[in-house]
C-alpha cells in the first residue's frame, strides 16, 4: 500500500502547493480521496497510472475538493478506457457529478457510477473495506478510514514439520487459511498459523475542525492524514470556517494513537511548512507536514 499526496494546500492552489488529492495504490487499483482542481496534472507528474484509478472518494462538495473531476474523467475517455469508475461522496455529490458531465459538449465512452453516502457507514471492498464518520466542517463532511482485511497468522514451520507435513504446496494451502490433508488425516490451518495480523489503516479526514468522530475512526491507524489548514495563532479564524490547525490535529493524532500524522489541507499563506510542522511535532513527535508528490509506503504489521 502506498500513498501518493497528489495536491496538499487548501482553498485555491500556490505556487507550491496544489489542492488537496490524495492516491493510495493497492493491489490492482488506485483508490484517490478528493479531487481538487489540476489534479489530472499532478497524476502526470507522479507515478501513479491515472487508468488504475477505480474509486474516488469525496469528502465534501467545496470546489478544492472535487472540481478535479470533470478534467480527469475527461482524459480517462481520451485514454480509451472502459471500466466502470465509481465515485462516492455526501449527500449531493451524485446530481454534483451529473452536472458536471453534462457540461458543454462532454464525452465519456465508460460508465461513471456514483453514490451517495449516509452521514456514517460502512463498505466492503472484498480485500479492504471503507469506513466513513460525519466529519465537524461548515458544509456536509466525510472522513474516511481505508482498512485491509486480516491477515492470516504467521506460518510455524516448526509445528508443520512436527505434524509430519511435507514442503511444497501444502505449505501454501495452510498459509491461505485452507485445510489439508496428510496421510488421511486432516489437518487445519489453526494447527501452524499464529493469530491473525491486523490489515494496515489509513485515515483521511477532509476539512474538520476536532472531532470525536475522527479520534474514534483513526484509533490505532497505521496512518492519519489530517486537515491543518492554519498555525495556532489563527486557531479562532479555523473554527470560524470549520478547520483544524496543527496542533489541533497534533492532538487528535496523540489521542487516536496513530503511527505516524501528515499534516495537510496547508492555507496558501504558509510558504513555509515548518511553523506548521514544529508545532504539531512538539505535541506528536511523528508529524509531517507533506510536501507535493511526496509518496510514502505503509507497511505491514506483524
Amino acid at each position: 500500500m502506498k500513498i501518493v499526496f497528489l495536491g496538499t494546500g487548501g482553498t485555491y492552489p500556490s505556487k507550491f502547493r496544489n489542492v488537496m488529492s490524495i492516491a493510495v495504490q493497492m493491489p490492482g487499483e488506485v483508490l484517490m480521496f478528493d479531487c481538487g482542481e489540476g489534479t489530472q496534472r499532478q497524476l502526470m507528474r507522479s507515478s501513479v497510472s491515472f487508468m488504475k484509478i477505480n474509486k474516488i472518494f469525496i469528502s465534501h462538495l467545496h470546489a478544492d475538493h472535487f472540481l478535479g473531476l470533470a478534467g480527469l474523467i475527461q482524459s480517462m475517455s481520451l485514454n480509451d478506457r472502459e471500466d466502470d469508475l465509481r465515485i462516492f461522496g455526501p449527500a449531493g455529490t451524485a446530481e454534483t457529478v451529473d452536472t458536471m458531465l453534462n457540461l458543454g459538449y462532454f464525452e465519456s465512452g465508460f460508465r461513471v457510477v456514483t453514490m451517495d453516502l449516509r452521514p456514517a457507514g460502512f463498505l466492503d471492498f472484498g480485500g479492504y473495506s471503507v469506513r466513513f464518520v460525519r466529519a465537524d466542517h461548515s458544509i456536509p463532511t466525510l472522513a474516511y478510514a481505508l482498512e485491509e482485511k486480516p491477515r492470516a497468522g504467521k506460518f510455524d514451520l516448526r509445528k508443520a514439520k512436527r505434524l509430519g507435513i511435507p514442503e511444497g504446496p501444502l505449505f501454501r494451502r495452510l498459509q491461505e487459511g485452507k485445510a489439508i490433508v496428510v496421510k488421511g488425516k486432516m489437518i487445519g490451518p489453526e494447527r501452524v498459523l499464529g493469530p491473525p495480523r491486523p490489515g494496515r489503516r489509513v485515515v483521511y479526514t477532509g476539512d474538520t475542525k476536532p472531532s470525536k468522530n475522527v479520534v474514534s475512526l483513526a484509533a490505532g491507524a497505521d496512518v492519519l492524514i489530517h486537515d491543518s489548514t492554519l498555525d495556532s495563532s489563527h486557531s479562532e479564524l479555523a473554527a470560524r470556517f470549520g478547520h483544524s490547525t496543527a496542533a489541533d490535529a497534533a492532538r487528535v493524532a496523540k489521542q487516536a494513537k496513530v503511527g505516524i500524522l501528515f499534516l495537510v489541507h496547508l492555507s496558501p499563506r504558509y510558504d513555509d511548512k515548518s511553523v506548521l510542522e514544529k508545532e504539531a511535532t512538539a505535541i506528536f513527535k511523528n508529524s509531517n507536514a507533506v510536501e507535493d508528490l511526496t509518496e510514502y509506503n505503509v507497511k505491514l504489521r506483524d
